[in-house]
Order: structure tokens, then sequence, then C-alpha cells
């Protein structure tokens, strides 16, 4: 980690994005030094140490410069450090998902889907219903693309999120793009989200780990 105002670093760190930074990391394709530095962090199998010439690989600065974009995730809440070392959860995906996915939603129905409309992994949806979100996900996405001038430019909307709401505003159905390298889910959530928790930053990982190296 890093301490002000000379962006000393802080030795013998292994580092990891939180819960919130890695919802950051993959909530748009755009790129920018805090997204590359949270997404370097997710695509070893074991978390990082912290050294200034890495810093400067994942963030693509040099210096202070670089030092400053670590100590921004910092005060933001995005990066967190340990002294030892921590790992992605080991085995395929379809053993990992069953495990991450049933906390993410207050009522334990959450499904992961692909770009292409078809399901990853599921928990407390039945199958019709896992085909057929799917595909809405799919339908959502080709229309958040269609209207984005509208959404992030012109209403400054930072999220591609869609969500079906009751009377007070609450998500009743919630559609989250995460974008891993060139890839794109959706987590589909019924009931409260539950992001900010360690599960969300191990799906992230997971995915991460597995993904976005290869569209490099």
């Amino acid at each position: 980690m890093v301490d002000m105002p000379s962006y000393q670093l802080i030795e013998n760190r292994f580092v990891l994005p939180s819960p919130a930074g890695a919802y950051y990391a993959v909530s748009h394709k755009e790129n920018d030094p805090l997204r590359a530095l949270l997404c370097a962090l997710l695509q070893p199998e074991t978390s990082p140490l912290l050294t200034q010439q890495a810093l400067e690989e994942w963030t693509g600065l040099a210096g202070a410069d670089a030092k400053e974009s670590l100590y921004r995730a910092q005060r933001l809440g995005w990066i967190e450090g340990f002294e030892e070392p921590r790992s992605t959860r080991p085995g395929a995906l379809e053993e990992v998902l069953p495990e991450l996915l049933p906390p993410l939603s207050g009522s334990g129905k959450t499904l992961l889907a692909d770009s292409h409309g078809f399901h990853v992994a599921a928990a407390g949806f039945t199958h019709e219903a896992s085909v057929e979100l799917s595909a809405l996900s799919a339908d959502i996405a080709s229309l958040d693309n269609r209207h984005q001038a509208l959404t992030h430019n012109n209403l400054r909307l930072d999220t591609s999120a869609w969500a079906l709401v009751d009377a007070a505003g609450n998500s009743q159905l919630g559609f989250w793009p995460l974008f891993i390298g060139e890839y794109r889910f959706v987590l589909i959530l019924q009931g409260t989200p539950q992001l900010n928790q360690q599960a969300f930053t191990s799906l992230v990982w997971s995915l991460s780990s597995r993904y976005a190296n290869k569209s490099q």
C-alpha cells in the first residue's frame, strides 16, 4: 500500500481489489489507470506482491504517477493489502460457481450468462427460467449498446446495469454486465443485490484469472 504525501510504498503487502474495486474493474469496457490496476490484480491466480516495478506495469504509469494511482484506489476503498498471499478458488468454473452465486442475491436466486445469451451457471432458478433470463440478458445488452449515447454521454449515467423495480424503486430483477477482457458476462440477480462481499470479488477473480488473458 502507499502513504502520503511522499507516496511511500508499504513493503511486503499482497494486494487484491475489494468488492467495490472488483465491481469498478469490470463494470465498464473503457480503460483508465485505476481500472488497469484493478484488472491486473485480478488476472493471476494468487494475489501479487506490491512493488514499484509491478505497480508501474499494472497502471502503465511511471514513478509518482503510479503511486498516486494506487493511493487513489486505496482512498476509495477499492484495494486491500494482506501480509500473506491469497489464492482464487481452484477447480473448474462449474465446480466453483455454485458456491459463489447464491450469496450475491437476497433471495439466493442468481444467474451468470454469457454475451450470447446462454447461461453459464445458476442458483435458485429453474432450468427454464435460466434459459429465458439468459436470452433476455442478451436483448438488454443490445438495448444498452444502442442507447449509450443517451445514457452514458447525455445523461452521464455511470452504469450499464438494468433492473425491474418495484414502486419504491427497489430492484426486483437486475442485470449487471461484467466485462472480463474482451468477454462480456451478465450477472442476473432476483431480489436485493448483495455485491459488497468477498463472494463477489471471488466471482470476478475466478472469471478474470480464466478469461482475461485469453483476449490478449
